[in-house]
């Protein structure tokens, strides 16, 4: 009933949003609003300066559940953005002043992640040092290592994140995949590769047709479908070559846990609060909440234990976005000995 409550609460909030945008957007750009004006328009004016570059923002952060200080003047000055766009200049020019805040505060935001791709830059050296000292998966010991030289921000957590994409993408093949007694494999008993191979040969096949039959009549169009075509083929390479080299690892601590680099989690021994592993309840719908980190096959497969966790424990994304789970479905090429070394590390 709280879950419901909350769906429907946040979804009041984005209906609110489109509603005042929409209403903004019908009293300057349609025939109808435009009559509605009064003959000294500047009063209707600051109240949708206040809806755009105030109210707006706030029910965006509000419908995120991402309060913080950063998030709050990036949303209103992106609204004093969208004043200078959805407000016609005629009607703004009393109020032009307004809107060039907007534009100041996201240049400002700009340079802050310009310089900051500079310091990465400047201690990358340092960083891949790191990496290579770390005992633990590239995966985790890249961002690392990044979150430990540069502050951290969402374009640096992209950038990392397309940096070991193009790594495994290209500079991977030559190394052997790194396991021992303590990792455990996700790939090997399934049909990933396979599948995986299949679908890059399909984008291949299907870049060549299209971008043939289109590039003629619609130039544009084809150049972006190719490059948008070609990014696929090298991030599911990557995450191919991810998946291959950074094994389920395990230590005196934790366990580290990834599925190429579209998601990764690190659960300590003392956060598990039950382990699940009868086939009955593997074979059932997974819990809500749970992410999973099974290697899709030709057939129905299920994981071989599913973790619930004390509480719930944030993984990385794709992007470097992040998302609470309580629960964790795994399916191995090894179970039984994982779910030894499970019990005697969690228990």
């Amino acid at each position: 009933m709280v879950l419901k409550h909350i769906f429907f609460h946040r979804n009041s909030l984005l209906a609110l949003l489109i509603l005042v945008l929409m209403a903004n957007l019908t009293l300057y750009h349609t025939a109808f609003g435009v009559s509605s004006l009064p003959e000294n328009p500047n009063g209707v004016v600051v109240g949708s300066i206040i809806d755009l570059a105030l109210i707006t923002p706030l029910l965006f952060v509000a419908w995120k559940q991402n309060w913080n200080v950063k998030n709050i003047i990036v949303a209103i000055a992106t609204g004093l953005v969208l004043v200078r766009f959805l407000i016609p200049i005629e009607y703004l020019k009393p109020f032009v002043a307004v809107t060039w805040m907007g534009f100041a505060v996201e240049g400002g935001i700009v340079l802050l992640e310009v310089s900051l791709i500079f310091i990465l830059v400047k201690y990358l050296p340092t960083i891949i040092r790191s990496v290579k000292n770390s005992s633990l998966p590239t995966v985790f010991s890249f961002p690392d290592a990044i979150d430990k030289h540069i502050k951290s921000s969402t374009l640096i957590k992209i950038i990392s994140s397309e940096m070991l994409m193009f790594y495994y993408a290209f500079a991977s093949w030559n190394k052997a995949p790194n396991t021992n007694m303590n990792s455990f494999t996700i790939h090997k008993n399934s049909s990933l590769i396979a599948m995986q191979i299949m679908l890059i040969h399909s984008i291949v096949l299907e870049t060549i047709v299209i971008h043939w039959w289109i590039h003629e009549r619609f130039f544009i169009l084809s150049v972006i479908l190719l490059i948008l075509n070609v990014y696929s083929i090298i991030f599911f390479i990557g995450n191919l070559q991810a998946i291959r080299h950074n094994a389920i690892q395990i230590n005196e601590k934790s366990m580290y846990i990834s599925f190429g680099i579209m998601k990764r989690i690190k659960i300590n021994w003392d956060n598990i609060e039950e382990i699940m592993d009868d086939p009955e309840i593997l074979k059932n719908k997974l819990p809500k909440n749970t992410i999973d980190f099974i290697a899709r096959d030709f057939e129905d497969v299920y994981p071989h234990v599913i973790l619930k966790l004390k509480k719930p424990t944030k993984a990385q994304l794709l992007f470097g976005l992040k998302k609470e789970f309580e629960y964790i479905a795994i399916r191995l090429d090894e179970p039984s000995r994982f779910k030894e070394v499970l019990m005697e590390k969690a228990v």
